[in-house]
């Protein structure tokens, strides 16, 4: 069964119980884990960039405050959920040693081989999305993060398109990342259709799914179109989960609801139900029972 991360993304509004809301939730719909991101936008974007647009800039408003981590990090144990982030600078990845389950390198920064070799040194697990990457680029930063030690790796297909319509999604890339490591390999999601995320699972064996939540549609991401809202992605996940139930465990034999109508099959010596050798007793026992 696919493993499902909630991306918070930067639709906390800066306000710590609004972060630990989204921890109840993605707990409550059936997550296995949720992810923050920890960036400073002085050191996000080129200067000369920040210097001519205030759309970037404020992008400050967006921050995650360092402060803030010792709770997350507590609030996710108590729910039983994993703990996740995303460093966009290089001191985050020490900033957050204490307190994540795991790194996740966004697409935009997979070029990067110093944010890959920082956090593969921490010896915590790794995943990576794939957005905008060509699969050299896809090889050589798995490369990067096994010659610095990372073992646990999840290799995550992804499109950065926001939102991300089904034709574009191209989920038979989840094989070709599939073909190319020996790492798990999943699909992060920008589409917020219930078809693209169960064909990614059911069809293509995403064996991890992420994707951006809001809790109320008053996140500073959600007019982007790519975050599910908490009781979409929860129909979702499950009918994913009830569905595996049916996976049993491919033995073919009478399951316990068979058993009882085992004997009522046609007799071989003449066809007729029940089997010849519950008939006798079978008729006593109506008989007696009017």
């Amino acid at each position: 069964m696919a493993k499902f991360v909630a991306e918070v993304s930067s639709n906390h509004h800066g306000d710590l119980a609004r972060c630990k809301a989204f921890i109840d939730v993605s707990a409550r719909i059936g997550c296995d884990a949720v992810k923050f991101q920890l960036f400073k936008t002085e050191e996000l974007f080129a200067p000369a960039v920040l210097a001519v647009s205030e759309k970037h800039r404020e992008r400050k408003a967006w921050e995650l405050p360092l402060a803030f981590l010792p709770e997350l990090a507590a609030h996710c144990q108590l729910r039983g959920i994993a703990f996740g982030c995303t460093p966009f600078y290089l001191d985050a990845v020490d900033e957050l040693r204490s307190y994540v389950d795991f790194y996740k390198i966004a697409s935009y920064e997979l070029l990067w081989s110093e944010l890959l070799v920082a956090c593969a040194k921490t010896a915590k697990p790794v995943m990576i999305s794939t957005g905008m990457a060509e699969l050299s680029e896809v090889r050589a930063a798995v490369e990067t993060l096994e010659q610095a030690g990372c073992v646990d790796l999840t290799v995550l297909h992804c499109v950065s398109g926001y939102p991300s319509p089904a034709a574009h999604c191209n989920l038979a890339a989840i094989d070709t990342l599939r073909a190319q490591c020996a790492y798990p390999v999943g699909w992060s999601d920008h589409s917020v259709d219930p078809a693209v995320v169960n064909r990614a699972v059911l069809r293509w064996g995403a064996e991890v799914v992420e994707f951006h939540l809001d809790l109320d549609t008053q996140g500073e991401e959600y007019g982007g179109g790519h975050c599910w809202l908490p009781d979409e992605i929860g129909a979702v996940i499950a009918s994913l989960k009830a569905g595996a139930l049916a996976d049993g465990d491919g033995v073919k034999k009478p399951t316990a609801v068979e058993i009882n109508d085992r004997p009522w099959r046609a007799d071989p010596h003449d066809g007729l139900r029940p089997m010849r050798s519950i008939r006798d007793q079978w008729v006593a026992e109506k008989m007696k029972s009017q």
